[in-house]
């Protein structure tokens, strides 16, 4: 089981990176999450640099792909040749997208006829594109989730756990990076975003 975090030039690191880490709470043989860039290393907006782990073919090939967001995300959606390497597919993938995020997937397509959520910055830019974009931290309809706001990671973590391991999954990797004091609290509120779009 292959995860692929798309990370781009100017990414956000609270997308990419806490998704990362709930997504290896899994323990289980073949689990396998990376870090896809189109580049060997890409530049944070913050300036952190890391190294890919996998390519954008490779992403292209994964069972699940989450795209994170960046403050270059409109540069990427106007990139065409990088774009065109973008051959993600809801039938066969299970695909989530966090925040600006959202406008690729808007502009690969992939959320015709789909409402979804991002954040408040990237909003006027995927309803131009012609998506409905709704006042909440997280949707999903089949295998396409989005989600807005950095820390609605943990819900897209969340679902793609409980979507590939189960519910019981995603509610310990969930558990396991809450603060402590407030472990069922977190569990609950993450579990009550995430069910109704299982």
């Amino acid at each position: 089981m292959h995860i692929a975090i798309l990370t781009f030039e100017g990414f956000n690191e609270l997308d990419s990176l806490i998704a990362l880490g709930i997504l290896n709470r899994v323990k289980q043989p073949g689990w396998r999450v990376s870090i896809a860039s189109p580049a060997a290393r890409v530049r944070s907006m913050n300036d952190v640099v890391i190294e890919a782990q996998a390519s954008l073919e490779d992403a292209c090939d994964a069972d699940a792909v989450l795209v994170g967001s960046g403050v270059r995300t409109r540069d990427v959606v106007a990139d065409s040749a990088l774009m065109s390497q973008l051959r993600l597919d809801p039938t066969r993938q299970l695909l989530g997208a966090q925040c600006s995020g959202t406008l690729i997937l808007a502009r690969l397509g992939l959320l015709d006829d789909l409402p979804a959520c991002t954040d408040l910055t990237t909003r006027p830019w995927v309803e131009e594109a012609g998506v409905a974009v709704l006042n909440q931290p997280f949707v999903a309809k089949g295998n396409v989730a989005t989600a807005g706001g950095c820390l609605a990671s943990q819900y897209l973590a969340a679902w793609f756990i409980a979507r590939l391991e189960g519910v019981e999954a995603a509610r310990s990797a969930i558990h396991y990076v809450a603060p402590v004091g407030e472990k069922e609290a977190y569990v609950t509120r993450a579990m009550e975003n995430v069910s109704p779009f299982l």
